[in-house]
């Protein structure tokens, strides 16, 4: 049976029916312990880097990921990570995810010369080479990824699908409708994930997009399949994001996914999202979707409280060292300003 809740859109919704026992034979202790990891670093790099941004250390804007974890870790172990990846400007995990050193990235947010984009990018545009940068504008990265979809199907690789991550708040730019029509057009492997935190920037999802159902009313409308994750719950992430790799790397299609999840924080670090009453992120809070891992992995047996604490301190530690690494890396020369610059 599928599983249901309410948190999403407002009344309850069916989520992706999968079997726990399977997907923790599937992935495998080794792999299910680094994934817990992987959303421990991310949750720390977050927590630091929001540290050093109200410090006054890292400058512009700051998204953080907090709450979403599970979502892609789930995407880059259940399809891997040789596929072509795209996101928006909340992208310092997916690159953390794709190998990029936290290092390169902590220094990016410092505005170092040693950065992921050698200091010139900042938080919002982190980089790997198979990430199509993290997009700073709304809705940006999606005909990017629908380019990657038709660069895969015009070479003819196989095994390979183009992913793009987006905001509930994007669903409402005329690139996602124009991307989503012509992946549909021309049959590309494109997967669209739509990330529903229900608040895009600030304003409920409800007042801000016609759609009922963001998932079932566009796919619909564009004639692709859709799914609906539950994306506080790996386990959930993962078993969807298999079946979908695997049928849109088989049949060329695009599929539309909604992942019905809640950022702890707001938009950005600057916004106190005050719209959301502070109980009711005490309630979303309790279904933290670190804690909901590691309590699986221990009624498992696969994880005791003395792995979890050693495993945390490891990537806080790893964190701070980044941050020192950061902190000490010198700034860009002013004389480099206008290199790797395509136009005057």
């Amino acid at each position: 049976m599928a599983k249901s809740s309410k948190r999403a859109l407002g009344k309850t919704t069916p989520f992706f029916s999968y079997d726990k026992k399977a997907v923790l034979e599937a992935v495998g202790k080794k792999r299910l312990l680094h994934n817990l990891r992987q959303m421990l670093l991310i949750r720390h790099f977050e927590v630091r880097g929001e540290s050093a941004y109200q410090q006054g250390k890292v400058g512009g804007f700051y998204h953080s990921y907090m709450g979403q974890e599970a979502i892609q870790v789930a995407a880059v172990e259940a399809m891997g990570v040789d596929n072509w990846w795209a996101t928006s400007y909340r992208c310092h995990a997916l690159a953390l995810l794709l190998d990029v050193p936290p290092n390169e990235l902590m220094a990016e947010l410092y505005g170092k010369a040693t950065g992921n984009a050698m200091g010139r990018g900042g938080s919002m545009h982190f980089f790997a080479s198979n990430l199509l940068g993290g997009g700073g504008i709304v809705g940006g990265q999606i005909p990017l990824a629908t380019g990657a979809g038709f660069a895969i199907k015009y070479r003819k690789e196989k095994g390979k699908v183009s992913v793009c991550f987006l905001g509930d708040g994007a669903v409402a730019q005329g690139s996602f409708h124009e991307s989503l029509n012509i992946a549909a057009l021309w049959s590309l492997p494109v997967v669209y994930v739509v990330e529903e935190n229900m608040w895009g920037m600030g304003t409920a999802t409800k007042r801000a997009i016609a759609a009922d159902h963001i998932s079932k009313d566009h796919a619909m409308a564009y004639g692709i399949d859709y799914y609906d994750f539950d994306g506080m719950d790996y386990f959930c992430c993962y078993a969807g994001f298999k079946e979908v790799f695997d049928k849109v790397e088989k049949r060329g299609r695009p599929v539309l996914i909604g992942c019905h999840t809640q950022r702890f924080r707001g938009h950005s670090i600057s916004d106190p999202a005050l719209y959301r009453p502070k109980e009711e992120l005490k309630e979303l809070i309790c279904g933290d979707p670190i804690t909901l891992l590691r309590e699986t992995l221990m009624a498992e047996d696969l994880l005791t409280k003395e792995q979890y604490s050693a495993m945390d301190k490891e990537e806080k530690e790893s964190v701070l060292s980044a941050m020192k690494y950061a902190e000490e890396s010198p700034f860009p020369d002013p004389a480099t300003l206008e290199e790797d610059v395509f136009a005057p």
